[in-house]
C-alpha cells in the first residue's frame, strides 16, 4: 500500500470507478462540454480527480473554476464526501503559488520571466493583473512586490471558492487499495512517491522510462504531456492529454480500481 501524508496526497476511498481529467489549461468552454459528457455516464461510487494545470495559458481562467466548482455541486449527492472531488497541483498552480511568494525569491525578475514564458500570464491576467505593471515592480524591492501579491490575493478572495480550490490541490491520487496512482506530469520509478517532490509536476520526462510495475500500482495516470498526444497508454500506465490549451482537445479517462481502463472522452 501507498504510505504518504494524507494532507498533502489524496486517497480515494469506496471507488466504482476514478474519472480522470486532463489539463484544462483555462478552456471552460470544453470542460463545460466535458463535464456534460461525464454526468451522463457516472453513477454511485465514481470519484472525479482533475491532473492538474486547470490554470494557465487559456483565455477562461475565472469561467473554469466556476465551472469545476459548479460541476462538484451538481454532481455531490448523498454519501459522497469532498474528499471524492481531487485537484492536482500541476506545473501552472505551482507557478502560480510561487508567484504570490514572488518577493521572496532572489531574482524576482528574472523569475517572473520565466514563469510569463510558461504560461502564468493568463492566470495573472484574469485576476486584474498586468505583465507590464508586474515587470515595472519586480525592482522596486520586496515591500512594493508584496503590496503587488497582496492586491492579487484579495482578487482571488472574491471569486467564491477560488481561493479555497486552489489550495487545496494535492500532489497525488491514489485509490485505497494502491493499484491505480495518479499525477500531473511526471513520477521517477526509482523513487517512492513522498519523495518525488519538484518530479511530479516538471519530471515528465521520467514518465517514457516506466516499464514496470511501481511498487504495488498497477496504473499511473497523468494528465500534462508536452507533446500532447492524446491517450497514450502502456501496460504501467496513461496519458490523458489531447492538447487543451494548445489548439487541442480536452480529454478524460475513466478506470476502475484494477487499473484498468473502461471509457475515454475527448471533446
Amino acid at each position: 500500500m501507498i504510505d504518504v501524508d494524507s494532507d498533502v496526497y489524496a486517497k480515494l476511498t469506496a471507488v466504482r470507478r476514478v474519472w480522470a481529467i486532463g489539463a484544462v489549461h483555462g478552456d471552460a468552454t470544453r470542460l463545460k462540454n466535458l463535464h456534460h459528457e461525464i454526468s451522463a455516464r457516472t453513477a454511485r461510487g465514481d470519484r472525479f480527480v482533475y491532473l492538474g494545470n486547470l490554470i494557465g495559458h487559456g483565455s477562461e481562467i475565472v469561467e473554469t473554476l466556476d465551472e469545476v466548482l459548479r460541476f462538484r455541486r451538481a454532481m455531490f449527492t448523498p454519501g459522497m464526501e469532498p474528499e471524492d472531488f481531487v485537484y492536482l497541483r500541476g506545473s501552472q498552480e505551482e507557478m502560480w503559488t510561487k508567484l504570490l511568494q514572488i518577493q521572496f525569491a532572489p531574482n524576482p525578475p528574472e523569475v517572473l520571466e520565466w514563469m510569463i514564458e510558461q504560461g502564468v500570464e493568463a492566470t495573472l491576467m484574469a485576476y486584474g493583473g498586468r505583465t507590464d505593471e508586474a515587470r515595472s515592480l519586480m525592482g522596486e524591492g520586496a515591500v512594493a512586490i508584496t503590496r503587488w501579491t497582496n492586491a492579487l490575493r484579495t482578487s482571488i478572495q472574491r471569486r467564491p471558492g477560488h481561493d479555497e480550490l486552489l489550495n487545496s490541490v494535492k500532489r497525488a491520487a491514489f485509490t485505497e487499495n494502491g493499484k491505480v496512482l495518479l499525477v500531473h506530469a511526471g513520477l521517477d520509478p526509482h523513487r517512492p512517491l513522498s519523495q518525488q517532490g519538484d518530479t511530479l509536476w516538471w519530471g515528465s520526462g521520467y514518465f517514457s522510462a516506466i516499464d514496470s510495475a511501481y511498487g504495488e500500482v498497477k496504473m499511473i495516470v497523468r494528465g500534462y504531456d508536452r507533446r500532447h498526444e492524446g491517450l497514450a497508454m502502456t501496460q504501467w500506465t496513461a496519458t490523458v492529454d489531447a492538447g487543451c490549451g494548445f489548439d487541442g482537445r480536452l480529454a478524460a479517462a475513466c478506470f476502475l480500481p484494477d487499473g484498468s481502463a473502461t471509457e475515454w472522452i475527448e471533446v
